[in-house]
Order: C-alpha cells, then sequence, then structure tokens
C-alpha cells in the first residue's frame, strides 16, 4: 500500500503530494507515489564495497583479517554486527549520494569524494579490545 492508499483509507488527514524541486516537476505538486516513483529514478546507482583496511594482522573476534572485503549488500551476514552497526550511518549517507565532510588529509584515512566516481570513508569498530578494525567503505558509481 502506497502513503495515498494509507491516507485514504485511514482518513489521516494529511495531504498525500511530494513538491519536488522545480526540474522534476516543473514546480509542481505531485501525488506522492508519482514523486517516488521520480525520486527513484532520478537517484544514481551505485556499488559498494567495504574492506578491513586497518587492524591487527590476527583476526578480530568476529574473524575479520586485514584485506577482507565484502559486497553491500549482499554480504552483510558475513560483516560483524557491531561493525555494520558503525557503518550504518555512513551507508546511508553514501546510498543516497551524500558525502561526509572530514577528510583526514595528511593521514593514511584520507578521503576521496568524487560524485561520478569513487567516494570512500572509514569507519572503526566500536569493538573494545585491541583489535582496532578500521573498515574502508568505497563507493563506486554505477552507469
Amino acid at each position: 500500500m502506497n502513503r495515498r492508499q494509507f491516507c485514504e483509507r485511514t482518513g489521516c488527514g494529511m495531504a498525500s503530494v511530494a513538491i519536488l524541486p522545480s526540474s522534476s516537476a516543473g514546480g509542481r505538486s505531485v501525488p506522492a507515489d508519482e514523486a517516488e516513483a521520480g525520486m527513484e529514478q532520478a537517484r544514481p546507482k551505485y556499488a559498494f564495497t567495504i574492506e578491513i583496511f586497518d587492524g591487527r594482522e590476527t583476526p578480530c573476534g568476529a574473524g575479520h583479517r586485514l584485506g577482507d572485503r565484502f559486497n553491500y549488500p549482499a554480504d552483510n551476514g558475513k560483516i560483524c554486527p557491531w561493525l555494520m552497526d558503525s557503518m550504518a550511518g555512513f551507508l546511508r549517507v553514501l546510498e543516497h549520494g551524500g558525502t561526509l565532510s572530514w577528510t583526514y588529509r595528511g593521514t593514511r584515512y584520507e578521503k576521496e569524494n568524487d560524485a561520478d566516481g569513487v567516494t570512500t570513508e572509514f569507519v572503526r569498530c566500536p569493538d573494545p579490545t585491541a583489535s582496532g578494525v578500521v573498515a574502508k567503505i568505497t563507493r563506486t558509481r554505477v552507469a
């Protein structure tokens, strides 16, 4: 059920429209289901790779080793839930075409931020042991 159907059935009293930027809808209001379809078509597509970039040579408690690579979201079940939870907000931003403002200039964690190509982000696992796992998220735009 889409939002319009929900509002019609429940009498929620909220208008079911979205205001799209003028380039998408000519500055007019459109029904939410049309807006969602238009936004889905306009959203760029990305491929994501998660690499265990930093940490001890021995595997962490979850078994992750330096250099392990995962495809997101296909390999979610293979990644430690603590690490996935740490990456969740970063992944949402990256999935929707955003970037995070810090760059870590002059460190080994210096990021790439290219909206039309490759963008990277680094996330540390919250595991309180000395494993020190840092994941590198790489977003690549898919044509």
